[in-house]
């Protein structure tokens, strides 16, 4: 059994699309996932599965939400190895001085990241973004709110990407090496 992470698009902001993280690891669960821990309430969560595509993962688990819990979010679904790598492959670490305004954006397909390649030239300052192969990085030191880049980043990928912080992703990170191989 192989771990993954599950990251739900969209999960418990504001009133839409609320999910309790008890539910969805009893969804998990149910559809044979091992192992199965959440983080947060904000549609984060680990789990051990046959080594498929994260792809067929990421679909069973939208289709699964939305029949059982009526909630129909994008899910983007990582194999552990991939993720630790992303989290550790933040080249604006040396600048952020806040892990909470320092994301992270996984995409569902690392060649969704093309489309951000131009705005990767253009100055943000004082945020900077910096797109690298499998997940894009941005410093918002203003806030993600108010953050023009992060605004201009999901105006390209729409539903295909969804952002964690940093704090979250080293969270994320340790709770599936807690896991195991």
């Amino acid at each position: 059994m192989t771990p993954f992470v599950a990251l739900l698009r969209g999960i418990n902001v504001g009133k839409a699309k609320r999910v309790a993280m008890a539910d969805l690891r009893e969804l998990l669960a149910s559809l044979g996932y091992e192992d199965v821990r959440t983080l947060l309430n904000s549609g984060n969560a680990v789990f051990r599965a046959p080594a498929r595509s994260a792809s067929a993962h990421a679909k069973r688990i939208r289709s699964a939400m939305a029949a059982t819990l009526g909630v129909d979010a994008p899910v983007i679904v990582l194999p552990a190895a991939e993720f630790s790598s992303i989290a550790g492959a933040s080249p604006l670490r040396a600048i952020a001085s806040d892990p909470s305004r320092l994301l992270v954006a996984f995409v569902d397909d690392p060649y969704a990241l093309a489309s951000l390649r131009d705005l990767a030239t253009t100055s943000w300052a004082p945020e900077a973004l910096a797109v690298g192969r499998h997940a894009a990085y941005l410093w918002c030191p203003g806030g993600v709110i108010a953050s023009r880049l992060a605004e201009a980043v999901a105006g390209r990928l729409g539903e295909r990407v969804t952002t964690r912080n940093a704090a979250t992703v080293e969270k994320l990170d340790a709770l599936l090496r807690s896991l195991g191989d």
